[in-house]
């Protein structure tokens, strides 16, 4: 149980077979949100995980001191964008930052720096001057992300892999 803002959250999991229910964390809670609208918006999953490291570092009760709040960081002005009712709400946050990602993929035709400094500090400064307009703080978080993005992708490889490796081991397909 945890409580955000005002509402307490429980969260549980039910498992196929399983007789009862097996609490869920926060943590893994927004995972699994952010795994389902990175599929649905068909955005890289590692790219969603590491901006929400990166702004909120899974804390669904963030709040920035320019006026983000929740896991995603969410401007007022882009909730309203996005159809958010509540920035705290961990799946409608998600869901809202997921598209916006979407969004600036399509913008930006697939420069994930672009993407990245423009969820930072809004599409049109850096579609008028690109990285041109970058900051050190800019620049800091295209980097941590990037970094988090790459270690992310590597770590799902690599365990892919390793599935892989077993099914052939058991002599699976």
């Amino acid at each position: 149980m945890k409580w955000v803002g005002k509402t307490l959250i429980v969260l549980m999991w039910f498992s196929a077979g399983a007789s009862a229910a097996m609490p869920m964390t926060v943590k893994e809670y927004s995972a699994r949100c952010a795994e389902q609208y990175a599929r649905v918006y068909q955005v890289p999953v590692e790219l969603v995980l590491a901006v929400i490291e990166v702004e909120s570092n899974w804390q669904p009760d963030a709040v920035s001191s320019e006026g983000a709040a929740g896991l995603m960081q969410l401007m007022p002005a882009t909730a309203v964008r996005f159809r958010v009712r509540n920035r705290f709400q961990i799946e409608e946050n998600i869901r809202a930052g997921v598209e916006y990602l979407a969004w600036l993929i399509r913008f930006f035709r697939g420069d994930l720096r672009l993407v990245t400094a423009a969820y930072l500090v809004g599409e049109s400064s850096i579609r008028s001057r690109g990285l041109e307009y970058s900051s050190p703080g800019v620049y800091l978080y295209v980097s941590r992300v990037a970094r988090l993005y790459r270690a992310k992708r590597l770590a799902r490889m690599r365990k892919l892999s390793e599935l892989h490796t077993c099914e052939r081991n058991r002599g699976g397909k």
